[in-house]
């Protein structure tokens, strides 16, 4: 017992670099993903194939590929390249990726809400925005509830490749001290942080849906 405790004290320092990346993607990647959706669903032809390109190719590519091209390889590009420290450069790549992932999702739950609603908006005397943000919005919000949350406990997870830039999140600080007393034990302790986490983000989400559920039909 005194072993596991000795354990919590480095694990949670790992569990909050963990979590800053967590947020710091959540937090920029859901308002660009709704950005790119209605960029891709838009009337200008250029447009929306060029965020169909760019979600083309950020879905196609691994997130660990991506994540060491901004790192290693952005520096190198001519005439643009910069070099970021690690935090940034993996909260880029990030924030890069899940948001073509988002834009997915809310595409097809704009997508889905049956054209009268624009039409009986419309004869009410609402604009665009107007309709999207009282009418549409609200239900499509309903409707990608699931998949998001899919998606966010998913981002947790994911954020174990960040070790790749030698950060010391959860999982690197936990396979630090496996080589150091060639014990198991921290493997188990990690995989209850890793629990605790989606448990937390498992019950925020059912909780949305409820609230969420005065918009079914």
């Amino acid at each position: 017992m005194d072993y596991i405790l000795s354990l919590i004290g480095p694990m949670v320092d790992g569990t909050a670099v963990t979590l800053q990346m967590f947020f710091v993607t959540i937090v920029l990647s859901l308002p660009l993903g709704l950005g790119l959706a209605m960029a891709r669903i838009s009337r200008f032809a250029a447009l929306s194939g060029a965020v169909g390109v760019y979600i083309w190719l950020m879905r196609g590519t691994p997130l660990m590929l991506q994540l060491l091209f901004v790192y290693y390889g952005l520096p190198f590009i001519p005439y643009i390249g910069v070099t970021l420290p690690e935090f940034p450069a993996a909260a880029c790549a990030f924030v890069l990726n899940y948001a073509a992932y988002f834009a997915e999702i809310f595409r097809a739950g704009i997508q889905s809400i049956e054209r009268g609603q624009y039409e009986g908006a419309k004869v009410l005397g609402m604009t665009y925005p107007q309709t999207m943000r009282r009418v549409i919005l609200p239900q499509v919000i309903k409707r990608v509830l699931p998949p998001v949350s899919n998606e966010t406990i998913t981002l947790v997870k994911d954020t174990s490749l960040i070790y790749v830039l030698a950060m010391n999140d959860l999982l690197r600080v936990t396979r630090s001290i496996v080589q150091r007393d060639f014990d198991l034990t921290p493997f188990a302790v990690a995989a209850v942080f890793y629990l605790a986490m989606t448990f937390a983000l498992t019950w925020m989400f059912e909780k949305m849906e409820k609230r969420y559920a005065v918009y079914d039909e």
